[in-house]
C-alpha cells in the first residue's frame, strides 16, 4: 500500500467529484478491449497533480499518449503542434483494487481539434483476486 497525505486525499476526492469522465475519450486513448479491469478517462479544469507525491515529466504527445489508443496518431500531433505535455503518473492498491493513474495536460477534446486546461486523468482499474 502507497501512504497517502491528507491533502492528496483531498485533492483526489475532488478530482473525482469536480471530473467529467467520458466514454468517447475511453474509445480514443485505452486499448479496445483490456483483458484485465476497465479503463475511465475523466477530464477536470483543475491544474495538474503529481500522483502520490511522483514527477511530472514534459513529453512529446505520442509518448504521452503511447499506442494503445484508436486516436488519429497525425491528427493529436498537428493539435499539438510542438507543445508538450506535462504527464504525472503512478499507481494505487488499497485492498483488492488496483489503479493505474496517467494524468496530462493540456489535454484534447473527443473531436482533437482543440486543447483544453486542465487535466485528463486515465485510469486503468483492476480488482486483485487473492
Amino acid at each position: 500500500m502507497v501512504p497517502m497525505h491528507g491533502s492528496q486525499m483531498i485533492y483526489a476526492t475532488l478530482l473525482i467529484l469536480l471530473a467529467s469522465c467520458d466514454p468517447a475519450l475511453v474509445a480514443l486513448f485505452t486499448p479496445a478491449h483490456p483483458r484485465l479491469g476497465r479503463y475511465e478517462v475523466c477530464a477536470s479544469g483543475d491544474p495538474l497533480q503529481p500522483v502520490n507525491g511522483g514527477a511530472i515529466e514534459v513529453l512529446e504527445a505520442l509518448d504521452a499518449f503511447g499506442t494503445a489508443g484508436a486516436y488519429d496518431r497525425p491528427a493529436l500531433s498537428r493539435l499539438y503542434g510542438g507543445t508538450r505535455v506535462q504527464v504525472a503518473r503512478g499507481w494505487t492498491r488499497t485492498g483488492d483494487r488496483f489503479e493505474s493513474i496517467t494524468r496530462l495536460s493540456p489535454y484534447p477534446d473527443a473531436s482533437l481539434t482543440h486543447l483544453l486546461a486542465g487535466t485528463l486523468e486515465i485510469r486503468f482499474i483492476a480488482i486483485l483476486s487473492p
